[in-house]
Formats: structure tokens, sequence, C-alpha cells
């Protein structure tokens, strides 16, 4: 069942008094960074302010690690079609990016980083426990591309480490973008408004 605008912004107030930052409050709700703003707004906005979002869920594949597995025999077919064999790496972007590329890394016998937001002005940290980054050829994975603010980010934060970045994979593409910092982005989905 949909949350209404009312439980939406009760559910950011809760994720912001936990100390989760307007990044991770949109990756929890899987809405854009936008709308997180909106719904944290001290004035009750008029509605025809209200940022053209969808939400999107993926409770029903997340919730078992043998349907994330199967959506990601897809994004391997993809890799295939888009790259082929011109990867290293798949990069996992926190949180919802993470199971993804661990799966896809899995089947295609790569290694796996992850890419975590330290701030929401600041572009990322890959975490040290997992594999780096430099001189290797990189598929990045996350669950939604909203505004593309994320996924940009974390391309560039890539470059400067080293990475060469062949491609982004999203479960869901909400914009009209098929690049992101000239580097190809394919969602499993296209989701949007007409």
């Amino acid at each position: 069942m949909p949350l209404s605008i009312d439980e939406l912004r009760s559910k950011v107030e809760e994720y912001r008094n936990k100390g989760l930052n307007s990044q991770q409050i949109a990756d929890e709700l899987s809405l854009s960074q936008t709308t997180i703003q909106w719904l944290s707004s001290s004035h009750v906005p008029a509605d025809e302010d209200a940022p053209h979002d969808i939400r999107v869920g993926w409770r029903s594949v997340a919730v078992k690690a043998a349907r994330v597995e199967a959506v990601s025999y897809v994004f391997c077919d993809i890799i295939d079609e888009e790259i082929g064999n011109d990867v290293d790496c798949l990069v996992g972007i926190s949180i919802n990016g993470i199971p993804f590329a661990q799966a896809i890394a899995g089947q295609m016998d790569l290694e796996i980083a992850v890419s975590r937001s330290i701030s929401e002005s600041e572009g990322g940290h890959l975490s040290d426990v997992f594999a780096s980054v430099g001189g290797k050829r990189v598929v990045v994975v996350d669950d939604v591309v909203s505004s593309g603010t994320t996924m940009r980010k974390t391309i560039q934060y890539l470059k400067s480490a080293g990475a060469e970045v062949k491609l982004c994979l999203v479960l869901a593409n909400k914009t009209e973008m098929n690049e992101i910092e000239g580097v190809p982005l394919r969602g499993l989905v296209r989701v949007v408004t007409v």
C-alpha cells in the first residue's frame, strides 16, 4: 500500500531523528533527494510545488537472496551486451546497489567494491574492506537513478581513484538519460512521466 504524503513526511522525520542524511533517506524510501528535501521543508508546500517523483519499492525482490540473484542474471546479460568481458570489478553503491553488485560479481567471477556517501556534499568513499578500483574497468550498480546526482558523484569519485567506468546499471531509471558523465546508463526499467 502506498504511503500518503503525511506518512512519507513522518518517515523522513523518523529517519532524520535516527541521524540519516537526505541521500540515505532517499535510499531508504526509494525517492529522489529533491523529494526528500521537499518532504523535509518546515512549511507545508503547495501541491503544485511538489516535485514529480515516483517511489519504486524493491521489497518483493530484495527480501530474498534468490530473487536478487535472479534479477542479477538480467544485469549480467546487459553487461555482456554492452561491454562483453571488458570489466574487472563491480561497484555497488551503498546501500541498495550492494546486493545486486555482489550477485553479479559472483555470477561473473569478478571483484566487488563498495561506494558509499560520507556526506551530502562530498563525492563518496570506497570501503577499504573490498576491492580497490585503481587501474580497473568497473561497472557501477545502484537501485534507482532519480536525478543522477548520486551516480554522477560516484563516477567522478571512481575516476579520481583511477578507475575506468565502463557502464552504470540500475533497476529503475527515473530519467530520460542514457548516459551520465559520458558513461552508458542502463536500467531494467525506465519509469518516466509522459
